[in-house]
Parts: C-alpha cells; structure tokens; sequence
C-alpha cells in the first residue's frame, strides 16, 4: 500500500512541475526530491487507506481448522478425551480429530497417512499429534512440503528431540529427566525399599526412556534402595492389548512376592498400567504415578469406577477414585497426578496453537503454554523448562519438558511437594 501511494504523489508531483513550466525549465523528481515531500501529507494519506480497509472480523479471524490426532481409547484414553473436549468446546466445524493405529509400528505409512490427510484441507492452520509416535516426524516432514503454514506440534514425541525439533514447530513432553528422580525420591519417603521398572525393547530404545531408567538407578542407589527391571509384551506386537494385559495381570502376584510388599512399581505402557494398578491393589506393593500421569490413567477400570457425567472435571474424578482406592485398602500406596498430562496434553497444546494463530500468543513462549494448560486444569501448576541436550549443552528454544506434583490417595490423601524440591544438577547429566 506504501509503495503504491509513494508512486502516486510522484505521478502527481511530476504533472505539476511539467503543469508549470517548460521541458526546459523542468524539475527532475528523485528519490530524493519524494522524501522531501511533507510527512505529514503522507501518513495522512496512509492513515485514509487504512480507514478505508474493511476491519477484520473475529468470525473471520477463527476461520480456520485445527486437527488433533491421539491413539484409540485403549491405548490412549486420557489423550483421546482431551481431544473431545477442546473439540467439544470450539465445534467440529473448527476441530477435526483423528486416530492412529494402534499397532502403528507396523502400519507405519497408515499411521503417516492419517496425519498428513489432515493437510489436505484448505482451512487447516495447526496439526497436533498426541502422543507422537513413531512416524510422526516423517508426517510433519510431508506436511511442511506441502502446506508450511501449518503448525505442526508434537506432544509427548517418541522421536529423538535432536530429530523431530527440525520437522515440528513446537514439541512437549513429560519432564522425564526430573521425574526419574522424583519418582524414586516419592518412593523412598513412602518407606519403599525396592523399585521395579516395567517395559519393553522398544520403549527402552527411545533416548528418552532409556535415559530416564539410568537416572532411576541412580536414585535408587542415592537413597539406598533396590533396583529392578522386568519386561512386559509389547502392546503394539502379535500378542495386542488383551495379551500385553493379561500378561501383566498374570505376574503381579508373582512379583510382589519376589520383591515384598514394600516394592514401588512403574510401567512404560499406558495398555500396562490398568492390570498393574489392579494387581497391586489385591497383592500389595506401591504404584506411585503413571508414565503419563492422570487420575482416570488406569484406576478406573482397575477399581471399576463408572465417571460418567466427570469429563474433564478432574475434582470430582480425582474424589472420585480416592473414595475407591481407600475402600479397596490402598490408601498411602497409590498416586497420581490429579490433572490428566495426556487430556491436558491434547487439549491444552491446541488451545495454545489457536492462540498462537490468532495472534494472541507466541508459540514457543512457556507462559503462554501453562496458561492454555490451566485452561483445562485450573488448580493445576505447571512447572516446566527447556530441554537441554545432556552430551551438547544445546538448549533447544522449541522443546519443552513439563511435570506437577504428585498426589497420593489417602484419608486424607496429599501432595508430595515435588515441584518445589531441587533435583541434583548432576543428574541432568545422565545419559
């Protein structure tokens, strides 16, 4: 617009010098002879062209799309309601959800094609995966070659950071270097002696769970406890949900009696943790939080809890599920967070990329992150920082790690105070 009125006053400014004198007496006009034209005349012929655009409306403004793709409800639950419920608030007029396969490892191009599909509509402006499984990176790779306007955002990725912060705009995980500290530090104020780490090769392959089980050894060795790991079948294999399930329903007993019933216990698996939540409410033993933590992250159909009518009220779930863990006798054994990370993941994440699209956020400003979170879990404080490569030093300004306090159930249940205490620099160090 600038550049279209300077060449009009110099279309006018040449007619009145031609207008009053000869070609020979004629004044040549320069750039410079332009910038000497009065400022005032040009703002306020600047200041008439805005006035004349019409405004933008709000309407106009959140005409866009935003898509969210979470596992199914059995491997995912917590990730899939959060999902609903942000879709549920704006409409599915703005919100497009879909699923990935829950055996993505092995239908890797249908799980990438399930992302990438969301790029072929026009209106779609911010593409979040929670959680970003395997292919993920591959997916965003496709849609930036195809609609780099789209915000790509990765919650909870299984991507090494190095990697998927090239291919995603913004990337949130769990803060798993502070919580493998943590976790064992909870344990140990709650008189455990043993902590028995449950997972499988594939999990154990990802940097970041692999960096999290050193950093739990090392706990364990601070505080004098025990450790142990064993394996469980891999959900995602022949075997399913049903039989990863059954498999960990199968052992609890056994392994409570090996490892006594002052023994801690964490799985990698969301599939897992529903049968080991149940097992050691019936056997003994301690089970701290989740590897995504949430109140409805398998004590629901471990406890059979019907929270029909709770959606998203995580007050009433959380009271909810304490009634039935001291009812069944797990009072001061069992934890959790007491807002979901995999609904808040969902729905907070794209909460945070409408902000952004709308101009009302920076997309990589932490604050603006919790406070789209809190949306969602207003009693909730987030605590978070960036993640930094342990070997490099690097700080990586699109990578963020986030965690809350743990709450145990009880009569009364309380918080354990974790966000307030400070984890030892060194093992930030671990790898």
């Amino acid at each position: 617009m600038k550049k279209y009125l300077c060449s009009v006053m110099a279309a006018m400014l040449m007619f009145s010098v031609t207008a009053c004198g000869s070609s020979k007496d004629a004044a040549v006009v320069t750039k410079d002879t332009l910038e000497e034209t009065p400022a005032a005349a040009v703002n306020t012929a600047l200041e008439q062209a805005d006035e004349e655009k019409p405004a933008q409306s709000e309407e106009d403004a959140d005409d866009f799309r935003i898509g969210i793709v979470t596992g199914s409800f059995s491997q995912s639950e917590d990730d899939r309601r959060g999902a609903e419920a942000f879709q549920k608030k704006y409409g599915s007029d703005k919100v497009t959800l879909a699923i990935y396969p829950d055996n993505f490892t092995d239908e890797a191009e249908t799980t990438i094609g399930v992302m990438t599909g969301l790029a072929d509509d026009p209106k779609m402006k911010a593409i979040i995966v929670n959680q970003a499984v395997e292919g993920t990176e591959e997916a965003f790779k496709r849609i930036k070659e195809k609609r780099p306007d789209i915000l790509c955002i990765a919650g909870e990725t299984f991507d090494v950071f190095e990697d998927i912060k090239d291919m995603a705009d913004l990337v949130v995980n769990n803060d798993f270097v502070s919580r493998g500290y943590l976790i064992i530090r909870t344990a140990h104020e709650l008189g455990c002696d043993t902590f028995v780490h449950i997972s499988f090769p594939r999990h154990l392959s990802y940097e970041t769970y692999a960096r999290r089980v050193n950093i739990m050894k090392a706990a364990c060795e601070e505080f004098g406890m025990k450790f142990a790991m064993e394996e469980a079948p891999d959900p995602t294999t022949e075997v399913g949900v049903p039989g990863a399930q059954e498999y960990i329903t199968q052992h609890v007993p056994e392994w409570v009696e090996k490892y006594g019933k002052n023994s801690a216990y964490f799985c990698t698996n969301d599939a897992h943790t529903e049968p080991l939540i149940k097992g050691l409410m019936e056997n003994g033993g301690y089970f701290i939080e989740a590897d995504l933590p949430s109140p409805i992250m398998g004590y629901p159909g471990a406890l059979d809890l019907n929270l029909t009518g709770a959606d998203g009220d995580f007050d009433k779930i959380t009271s909810e599920v304490e009634k039935a863990v001291v009812a069944a006798g797990g009072a001061g054994r069992f934890g959790t967070w007491t807002s979901s990370y995999g609904f808040t993941n969902s729905a907070g994440l794209a909460e945070h990329a409408r902000n952004v699209i709308m101009g009302k956020s920076e997309l990589t400003d932490l604050n603006a992150i919790r406070e789209a979170y809190k949306i969602y879990t207003p009693r909730t404080e987030w605590n978070g920082s960036k993640y930094t490569n342990a070997e490099t030093g690097e700080v990586m300004d699109n990578v963020f790690l986030v965690y809350q306090d743990t709450y145990i159930f009880g009569d009364p249940g309380h918080y354990m105070g974790v966000t307030k205490v400070n984890v030892p620099e060194e093992y930030f160090t671990i790898k």
